[in-house]
């Protein structure tokens, strides 16, 4: 069987491995049955070598051969810019020796032993007009390989990751928790995972883990309580606001960046306002300015604090306190402070 093991994210890269180890047996017999290479240095004759070895007290062997693709495709695309004739193989049609490899591997796929698992591990989305992409697609119909996207979820569906993950560890995470935990790491499903181990065993069966959980343990979760300062400026409370704030600036946040994710908070509050004016509603929303739509949700509701004229009022403030910083004008934490005061106070 043929895996193809394709996309950035190195935790499902990891967990497929992990599942097709398994599938040979006992850990210890496992281990004498798979062989790992690296495709930046092995050769076809070597891959091939592995893979038509009989596997050994086990009824299946393994062979992982990471980044052979993409080194492939490096060695092709520098056979085509050096155009010379060092890069030209004895046929003298002008391919190039990475060309050869590629066909041998092409073909040597369908030759491949019933009774080894051939794992092309790539840290990189394969392209689907590559002719390998094509023959092993080819091979998946007719039941002798498989592709495995390993991409971790868009940002809007990472909170249901979270959701999910949790209950496969024997968790249970609440629902804003999840959201707090995937905005504020983001795509790293390898780093999401860690996170949640430490808050399942931090909570020890004591009920689900919540936000004030996530808020407590993971350093990561500014944007959560950006969003939090903005609901603030909203109610036009500023002494949370500005409370807020400062824990962000205490907790090591750069005023700049701050300052960014406050715009792109109030971008999305004028996104959600002027779909909200067209009469949509949260799923609509959601899936037309590509948010979460639980984000979509919270910014409906701060945005029944804002009229439309008011967040354009708030850009023009946002500019003003961007050039304060960067001028010089003012030092960026008074710059900060005087920037949410004021938007806590509009009439």
């Amino acid at each position: 069987m043929i895996y193809l093991l394709h996309g950035p994210d190195e935790l499902l890269r990891s967990e497929r491995l992990d599942a097709l180890r398994a599938a040979l047996g006992a850990p210890e017999l496992a281990e004498l049955s798979t062989t790992w290479l690296d495709g930046r240095k092995t050769s076809m004759a070597e891959v091939r070598h592995h893979c038509d070895v009989m596997p050994f007290l086990t009824a299946r062997r393994l062979v992982v051969v990471s980044g052979l693709l993409a080194q492939l495709r490096r060695r092709q695309q520098a056979g085509k810019k050096k155009g010379n004739a060092a890069a030209e193989d004895e046929t003298g049609k002008g391919a190039t020796r990475a060309d050869a490899d590629r066909d041998a591997l092409l073909a040597y796929l369908a030759e491949l032993p019933e009774t080894t698992d051939l794992a092309l591990v790539e840290a990189e989305n394969v392209p689907r007009n590559e002719r390998t992409f094509k023959e092993v697609a080819r091979l998946a119909e007719a039941g002798r390989a498989e592709i495995v996207p390993c991409e971790a979820p868009e940002e809007r569906d990472l909170p249901e990751w979270v959701l999910r993950r949790a209950r496969q560890k024997g968790g249970v995470i609440e629902r804003e928790a999840a959201f707090d935990l995937a905005t504020s790491i983001g795509r790293n499903l390898r780093l999401l995972d860690s996170e949640l181990d430490k808050l399942i065993t931090y909570r020890s069966g004591a009920g689900p883990i919540r936000r004030e959980d996530v808020r407590l343990l993971t350093p990561y979760t500014q944007e959560a309580n950006i969003f939090d300062m903005v609901d603030a400026i909203g109610q036009q409370n500023g002494p949370k606001a500005v409370r807020l704030l400062r824990e962000l600036v205490r907790d090591g946040a750069a005023p700049l960046y701050l300052l960014s994710m406050i715009v792109r908070q109030f971008r999305i509050l004028v996104q959600v306002a002027d779909q909200m004016s067209l009469g949509r509603g949260k799923d609509e929303i959601a899936k037309a300015i590509g948010l979460h739509p639980f984000p979509t949700q919270k910014a409906m509701e701060q945005c029944r604090h804002w009229r439309m004229h008011d967040l354009e009022q708030a850009y023009d403030q946002l500019l003003g306190a961007d050039l304060a910083i960067k001028t010089g004008k003012l030092p960026d934490d008074l710059a900060l402070d005087l920037l949410v005061i004021e938007l806590s106070q509009r009439k």
